[in-house]
């Protein structure tokens, strides 16, 4: 299977720079895969498309302001860092743009150190800090949120939208740190939208996965199966993992709420014979079309780069012509595309 066939044209215009006005006034398109059709509404009516029973699994994830921008304290020049995860106190895994050579000391904002040990390609490696105290409250204090390089900013300079990052790239619901990119397609929900679904008989479980560096690596191999996704970490309540059982267990439907819910939930099907555990792990699944799934019924999810995994595991649980249909169609009505943009919901 060659990446080149998950490819499409879209034009710049449709890469959302900023979330919808409302969250949940954001454009949701609704694609049937039994009735072969396309519907459009607002992600507010949501409700309308579930029915009573469904359950909704949701990632409540918590991004943390992961990009830094410091200098290296021989020579002055300027690097920019992207943490990753903390491996042990002081020591943590980070991407860096023009790192130089192991053994060189950055310097960031607020007077903190770090030497670069180096690493492998993509600019991944890891940076020992003289100290561990109070580093992470230091990095939520100085630190950018982590957008994805196709929405343009100066976060030393555009402090409004930074402001609005740290609120709008996060989910409503978040609560477990450790994120470095949002799972995007929960970032249309609203308070009173969860309790509208709530009082429509839809149940809502939380679990986590965090959304790690992969996000950030595009697929280079030709060959779909060339590819390795990066392992992230994940975390399965025991009252999360006994309400996925049960709702299996009684046909209900699982709707998942993005392709991080989605690839936990499946490779907890594929470690545990169709059964959801809790404890905390990695998971590395990487999912493609041709991949049988045996968990998750629904899903919503948002519209996503060419070649990229998320959109292989959309057309894997769509189909890749349907997929790319509703592409076309969404693009000739203007919908807005990526991180901040617009929402599907795949039934």
């Amino acid at each position: 299977m060659k990446i080149s066939s998950f490819d499409y044209d879209l034009p710049d215009s449709l890469v959302a720079q900023v979330p919808a006005a409302i969250r949940d006034e954001a454009r949701l398109l609704v694609l049937d895969r039994r009735q072969e059709c396309l519907q459009h509404a607002l992600f507010r009516d949501l409700p309308d498309f579930l029915h009573p029973g469904d359950v909704l699994v949701l990632n409540d994830t918590r991004v943390f302001p992961a990009r830094l921008l410091g200098k290296k304290t021989s020579g002055g020049g300027r690097v920019e860092v992207l943490f990753v995860r903390e491996i042990e106190p002081g020591l943590w895994e980070a991407l860096a743009r023009s790192p130089g050579r192991p053994g060189t000391e950055f310097e960031f904002p607020g007077g903190f150190r770090g030497i670069w040990l180096g690493g492998g390609p993509e600019g991944k490696g890891r940076i020992q800090f003289h100290s561990s105290q109070d580093l992470n409250e230091r990095i939520e204090e100085v630190g950018c949120m982590p957008l994805p390089p196709y929405i343009a900013r100066n976060c030393e300079k555009d402090l409004v939208l930074d402001k609005m990052d740290r609120d709008r790239y996060q989910t409503v619901y978040a609560r477990h740190r450790g994120s470095v990119a949002a799972p995007t397609a929960g970032l249309h929900f609203t308070n009173s939208l969860l309790e509208r679904l709530r009082s429509h008989g839809i149940d809502i479980v939380f679990i986590t996965l965090h959304v790690g560096i992969g996000t950030f690596l595009p697929v280079r191999s030709e060959e779909v199966g060339d590819h390795c996704m990066e392992p992230e970490r994940y975390l399965i309540s025991s009252e999360a993992a006994e309400k996925i059982n049960a709702v299996k267990a009684s046909g209900k439907r699982l709707v998942t709420v993005g392709t991080t819910t989605t690839r936990l939930l499946e490779s907890q099907a594929k470690t545990h014979r169709g059964k959801c555990v809790a404890g905390c792990g990695e998971t590395d699944l990487f999912i493609t079309p041709g991949y049988r799934f045996e968990m998750v019924e629904a899903l919503i999810t948002n519209f996503h780069l060419p070649r990229s995994t998320p959109l292989l595991l959309a057309s894997a649980f769509a189909g890749w012509e349907r997929i790319r249909e509703a592409y076309e169609e969404a693009m000739q009505l203007q919908y807005r595309f990526y991180s901040y943009g617009d929402s599907m919901l795949i039934l």
